[in-house]
Order: C-alpha cells, then structure tokens, then sequence
C-alpha cells in the first residue's frame, strides 16, 4: 500500500525531529489498523475460502462477518478534509515535509503520483468493494446459498460507502472553488465546504438602456450565482465579479427580443439581469440549473423548518401541543455539561447554565435570550429557548439546522441501549485526569463515547477500539481499578471506582479490540494475543 511507504518514511523523517511525528499521525489517522484489518482478516479470509472453492464456493458468509470492521474507514473519511489541509500547510511551509514527500513520490511503487493521490485511495477503497459486490450478486445462479449473506453485505458495505462517495464529492469539490478562487482573483470568499458549483460559463448581458450585448462569465453555485466580467491575463482566465445575486428570492422568466435570440431574465434581491445565450440549447441547459438551484435551495429550507418542530416533538417531554400549557421537568444542573442547543460547554464565567420555562433544557444564556407567554404560568412572559420561542410564538427562520455527526449522538439515547456504561475516571498522554460518562452502544459496540455528564447531547470524543492494545497493570496506588489503551502514539488511561467495574469494562473491551461482540464468538483468523506489540517511534 503506497499510502503506508508515506507514512513510514514521514515518521523516520519526523523522528529525527525535522517535525512533529504527531502531525504525521493526524494525516495518515488509523491508516494502521485498516492496514492490519486487510492483512490478518480480510485477506487470509479471501485467501483460504478461494483454496476451498471447490467444496465451499460462497465469499458473502465471510464479508457479511468482516464487513462492520469497515466503519474503520469512517474514522479516516471523517478527518480526511482535515488530513488535507494539514499536508498542503506543512508542505508550504516546512522545506523537509516538502523534501521528504517529493523523494517519496520518486519512488517506482508510487508511480509518481503525489501524496494526496494516495491519501484517496482508502477513502475509494469501499466504493470499488460496493461495484464488486454487485457485479458478484449479478452474476450468482438463482438460488445460489451465497444469494442472502452476499445480498445482507452489500447492504453494510452500500453504508460505509455513501461516506466515502461524499468524501469523494467533497475533496473535487474543493478542488473546482480553489481553481474559481484563483480565477477571481482570490478576493471572493467562496472556498467553502457548504458551496457546490453547479453550473458555470460565457454569456452575454443585453444593456438596458440600447440592447447592446457584453460579454460575461457566470458562476452557478448552491447558494448564490456571480455575475462576472473577464479581464486581461496572460496566464489562463481570469474575471472580476460584478454582482453576488443569491438564490433566495430569485425568478427566472424566459423572454423574447426579436433582434436578440435565445435571452432570458434572471431576477434576485440584489440585481435583475437579462441574458442571452449561445444557442436555444444553451439557453434551456441555464433556465433548467436556475430553475432546479432555485427549488433545491427552497427545498432545503422547508426541511429546515420542519425539522425545528420534529426535534422538540422528539427531545421534549412537554409535547410541541403542550409548550406553555404544561410545566416542564426541569433537567438537573449537574446532568449536562454544554448547552443542549448550541452544544457549547458550560463555563462559571462566561457560559452560565440556564432552564428553558417550556420545556426545561439546560441552555446557556445566548439560547435562552428569548421570552414568551405561558399559559400555565397565568400568561406570564418566561425566559425560553429558540426553539421553544419559535413554536409558541408561530415565529420560523430559514437557519440551517446542522446533520448529527457521530459526536452529536445523545448520551441518554446510546445509554439507554448499551452494552455498557458508566462513570469512569479518563486521563489522554499527560493530561490531567478528569471524570466521563463512558458508553459502549450496542449498535456501535466497538466504539467507546465519552461524554460529560449522562444527559449531554454531543460526546466530547469517541475512541475506535478496534486494533487497540490492553494493560490493565497497576500503575497507581491512588487508583488502583485503572487500565490503560495504546494505540501508535495514542494513550488513553482509565479507572473505575472498583475493581468489579473495572473488570465489566475489561470483559467488553477486550473482545471490541479484537473485532468481536457480546453476541457471540467471533470467527476472525486471530486472538487478542495475535495483536503486534505496540511499535516505536522509529519502527513502522
């Protein structure tokens, strides 16, 4: 794997102290344990089933079994976008880091391809097994035995797959608006994940005052259409942006001028502008893009707004009917630690805990800056939340509600549904100890959250367990029930308030590092005691 040479010369770069080897594992991120999945799983597996082919030809029993492993690669797509600007800052500004990588990529098994070119390969890696995997059932006989375990695998794998697909989009996404960038000069503001280029290119503007036509250049994005006019360069195109016109509030009408074919009108907050195109075909290809940005946009606004409703129906014990009617629970100070709205961590100065009168959240006061009448409170105005505002005063905006990332999982949701969980002391490298709500879900059972406090709705951080190496040794008398996790240069130190929890602990986690579950033993190649020992700095 071309990917591994990089990381393994990096890190003998860095440990000589040219830069920090802890920048080199953020870029390459849990390139290890995929590595060791594919060599000592997947691949022996693979292996062995094509030498029993004969008495045995079936692949799905075994990739229905491996597949959830595969939510590895959702740790190394999650800090892809990251790795990237990591490794283009520290090339511009570290000679060595730039150095080592251009010796690297010299080499025959990287076929003179660049870093990032490789970085991609384990993000692509799940779409190439999702197309063989359909190809596979495709070509199965019909009531092959292999039809349900290889038809159950392409269902995790199709999963794991749109993450990958979607980094995929996002990385030549950014491409294409650092080269807009560029091209406008590096004066707009547009290099943003949130912005996708839809459409882009020449037009003419018919004047307003004598129909006289200029050239121009647009650029479609998701949210906005720019308005450009070329200017002189010797070194590829080059515009000036003349107008930003968003897509919120913008028509389109088709129009007709009989001595300018093909022209129609594009009408925003900002600017009307009336444009002809190149042909009758051009001009249907614009009017389409506008047409479907414009409802897109609309679309995702209406979601927005259904979806500040569906959340407090979900999260709220007060039902959305009952806001102001009924007095809420209040949720115990001590049982969050960040606001339940913003998910911004409480603070005694500056970020102070306060109670939602309607539906009894713990939020800070940025949040709870809002004030409407209760019924139960005799029609008195009570300081609320956004949301709760927003439902009883019949007052929506258009702001965008953020999708759950993995850390914005509830506590209460996974806890409820754990294979365990509990209050456990927690220490990362030499930080000091500090108290977490530890929780192992049971539809993520190889994945430790940890949380503040058991009401929390965001983790503070999640660990993969998988490839992690266990010691429970004694290492202080002021807390004997600790054990330790070690992965690379990751160190993460636990202690349970008795030796019984601890031991509960230890009983889950020793079977998650090795890729197997409560449910049942598992039918992987290797035990813990296969597990590596934990390299040095210096080995790879």
């Amino acid at each position: 794997m071309p990917v591994r040479v990089f990381y393994c010369k990096l890190l003998e770069e860095a440990n000589r102290g040219s830069f920090p080897a802890e920048m080199v594992n953020k870029i390459f991120s849990n390139i290890s344990s995929i590595n060791a999945f594919h060599s000592k799983f997947l691949l022996p597996e693979l292996e062995k089933r094509m030498q029993e082919w004969e008495t045995t030809p079936r692949i799905g029993d075994i990739l229905q079994k491996l597949a959830p492993f595969l939510k590895m690669y959702g740790e190394y797509v999650k800090g892809f976008d990251n790795a990237m600007e990591l490794v283009k800052n520290m090339t511009e500004r570290i000679p060595q880091f730039k150095s080592t990588i251009e010796e690297i990529q010299k080499q025959k098994i990287c076929g003179s391809l660049t870093l990032q070119h490789h970085m991609l390969e384990p993000v692509q890696r799940i779409p190439r097994y999702e197309m063989l995997l359909k190809d596979y059932l495709r070509k199965l006989p019909p009531g092959s035995p292999d039809w349900n375990d290889a038809k159950k695998s392409l269902e995790i794998i199709s999963t794991a797959a749109s993450h990958s697909n979607s980094a995929i989009r996002k990385m030549e996404n950014l491409k294409k608006l650092l080269e807009i960038y560029e091209m406008l000069g590096e004066e707009e503001d547009i290099v943003n994940p949130s912005n996708e280029l839809i459409k882009e290119g020449q037009i003419l503007k018919l004047a307003a005052r004598n129909t006289s036509a200029q050239e121009r250049y647009l650029f479609l994005f998701n949210n906005m259409l720019l308005y450009c006019v070329p200017r002189f360069s010797l070194v590829g195109s080059k515009f000036t942006v003349r107008t930003r016109v968003g897509i919120d509030g913008m028509k389109i009408v088709e129009t007709h001028n009989e001595e300018y074919p093909h022209t129609f009108q594009v009408s925003g907050k900002e600017r009307t502008l009336e444009l002809q195109a190149s042909s009758e075909q051009d001009k249907e290809e614009w009017i389409k893009a506008l047409q479907e940005t414009i409802d897109a946009f609309h679309q995702r606004h209406e979601t927005f707004r259904n979806a500040i409703a569906k959340d407090n129906d979900i999260h709220s014990e007060v039902s959305t009917a009952e806001l102001g009617k009924r007095a809420p629970r209040w949720i115990r100070d001590n049982e969050v630690t960040m606001c339940m709205k913003c998910k911004e961590p409480f603070n005694a100065l500056t970020r102070r805990r306060h109670h939602c009168r309607a539906c009894g959240h713990v939020v800070c006061w940025k949040c709870s800056d809002y004030k409407a009448q209760l019924e139960y409170d005799g029609g008195k105005l009570s300081k609320v939340c956004k949301d709760c505002y927003q439902i009883i005063s019949g007052f929506t905006d258009s702001e965008e509600k953020k999708r759950k990332g993995i850390l914005e999982i509830e506590s209460a949701e996974v806890s409820g549904n754990s294979v365990v969980c509990s209050f456990l002391q927690y220490m990362e490298k030499s930080k000091p100890w500090q108290k977490a709500w530890c929780v192992i879900p049971k539809q993520d059972p190889l994945v430790l959250y940890m949380y503040g406090a058991p009401q929390d709705v965001r983790a503070q951080a999640t660990i993969p367990l998988l490839g992690y190496i266990v010691d429970d040794m004694l290492r202080s008398a002021d807390l004997p029930h600790s054990f330790k996790l070690t992965q690379s240069k990751s160190v993460h130190s636990f202690a349970a308030d008795s030796e019984e929890l601890k031991q509960k602990w230890l009983k889950i986690i020793l079977l998650a590092v090795t890729g197997e579950t409560q449910d049942g033993p598992s039918k992987h190649p290797a035990t813990l005691d296969d597990h590596p020992e934990p390299k040095r700095k210096s080995e790879c």
